[in-house]
């Protein structure tokens, strides 16, 4: 069989986690056996549908490098090949026109309550002659008798009895077709082998299969994968824990695509003690039979701790092109600076996000009109003045402006002086980079650059005057 995957977000919003995971074993699934990966976009649902939900979910899925290979097909481009799978099963008997009221639907409902009944339709215009001039809805015809058997990979065997089943709604009064009824259709005509999703459709699947029955296609295998929550063990909402349910979000705090999807593949499922895996190995090792059928919590601690694996062994020029993009969001131009492979190789181990790294990166690109008070207090005072002159002096007299030659000129300025190292590191530290986390000095001397390091220089030798005046 070829083995054909689809991921189907709703674009009311962004892509959320606990879709990007979907999508990611998905993915996983239709890689590992040579299938294909389809990205279908339901947007029936018109009043909360949008364009910007679209471009968000298309734009979470190119960050993470789900590429599909088919799509996205949109919901509302295929109404009429909805209407005509209606139409046929209403032309076999497997649907049948009702025209009941909202207000008989509603005292219907009121009285099964009362009674501690499941609130369910009841059939009533089943056997009844329904004009199609008159308002009304299509509703399938479920089966009376039988059950529906579902061997899902990741939750078992579940079966459902009919009986609990009443006749779903396929197409409104508007004329609107229904979920039940288009991602059927949808999963028949994309010849959907495998569908992967939340288990929280899991009670839409006997209806789905029933349908599928009626109009003799073959039914997929199901994996209804567990509930993604919240550090705190309750639902995510984005009202309640923020953008942090947003994929994107997670970029706009630093964190690498692969890191995420790394941290994604591991909720809900492993492959013995291994903690990091590249994609390759994702492909090759998942499975989806090994996906455990209970809620997995958001670790932000882990998931720190895995961006930081990344950003440390990742190849420095694969860090650099994400760093850009959080420099620019400091409104910093990495052209207009060092090398900014450079600066990652020199600082990579020191931070956790990529938002962090840009952060003690400014001032390689942005000069500084302040101290960390508390570090310029302690090392930019009156005897700093001599050792930062002279190892001025020293550093603008370079012929070339290399790390060999800048440690050099470090040193030989505290073997003139008769001082140890620190007299005069330590405030050429806090002079170029303002007390910010940094590499070896003589890196950090040559990474900056010689014109900002002498200025910088300068700026720290009227800092200490000023002081000293005082």
């Amino acid at each position: 069989m070829s083995i054909r995957t689809r991921f189907a977000p709703s674009p009311t919003g962004y892509l959320h986690i606990g879709g990007a995971r979907t999508a990611l074993f998905s993915w996983l699934h239709a890689r590992k056996h040579g299938g294909r990966f389809v990205l279908r976009v339901e947007d029936t649902d018109l009043e909360r549908s949008t364009a910007e939900s679209v471009n968000a979910i298309l734009e979470g899925m190119t960050w993470l490098g789900l590429e599909y290979d088919e799509g996205p097909f949109y919901q509302t481009e295929r109404f009429e090949r909805y209407n005509e799978m209606i139409e046929r099963l209403l032309a076999e008997g497997h649907a049948y026109r009702c025209s009941c009221s909202r207000e008989r639907l509603d005292k219907l409902r009121e009285e099964q309550m009362a009674r501690k009944e499941k609130p369910r339709y009841d059939g009533h215009c089943r056997h009844r002659e329904v004009s199609a001039d008159e308002p009304h809805v299509i509703r399938f015809k479920n089966p009376l008798e039988g059950q529906v058997v579902i061997d899902d990979l990741v939750r078992g065997r579940v079966i459902v009895q009919n009986s609990e089943l009443d006749d779903l709604i396929i197409r409104r009064t508007d004329g609107a077709p229904t979920y039940n009824l288009t991602v059927v259709v949808d999963d028949h005509d994309m010849q959907v082998s495998h569908v992967i999703r939340g288990d929280d459709h899991l009670n839409n699947t006997p209806r789905q299969v029933n349908i599928l029955n009626a109009l003799d296609a073959p039914v997929p295998v199901y994996a209804h994968l567990p509930m993604i929550l919240a550090e705190d063990g309750t639902k995510l909402s984005k009202r309640v824990h923020g953008e942090s349910v947003s994929v994107i979000q997670y970029r706009e705090e630093g964190y690498l695509p692969e890191a995420l999807l790394n941290y994604l593949v591991r909720l809900g499922w492993s492959h013995g003690d291994q903690e990091i895996f590249s994609l390759d190995e994702m492909v090759q090792l998942f499975d989806l039979g090994e996906v455990n059928n209970s809620a997995s919590s958001i670790n932000i601690s882990k998931l720190l701790w895995l961006n930081q694996q990344y950003i440390k062994n990742s190849d420095p020029n694969y860090i650099a092109h994400h760093l850009g993009y959080h420099l620019g969001k400091l409104e910093i131009d990495p052209s207009e600076g060092p090398d900014i492979v450079a600066v990652v190789e020199a600082q990579h181990e020191r931070a956790q996000t990529l938002k962090e790294l840009a952060d003690i990166c400014q001032f390689f690109y942005r000069d500084f009109d302040s101290y960390d008070e508390k570090v310029a207090s302690k090392q930019l005072k009156a005897a700093a003045l001599e050792p930062l002159q002279l190892l001025r002096q020293k550093l603008s007299d370079l012929g070339e402006w290399q790390q060999g030659p800048i440690h050099d000129a470090i040193h030989s300025t505290a073997g003139e002086l008769d001082l140890k190292m620190g007299k005069v590191g330590m405030p050429l530290r806090v002079a170029v980079t303002g007390g910010a986390p940094s590499p070896s000095l003589d890196l950090t001397v040559y990474l900056i650059g010689r014109e900002r390091t002498l200025n910088r220089i300068d700026m720290a030798l009227a800092y200490i005057r000023q002081r000293t005046e005082q």
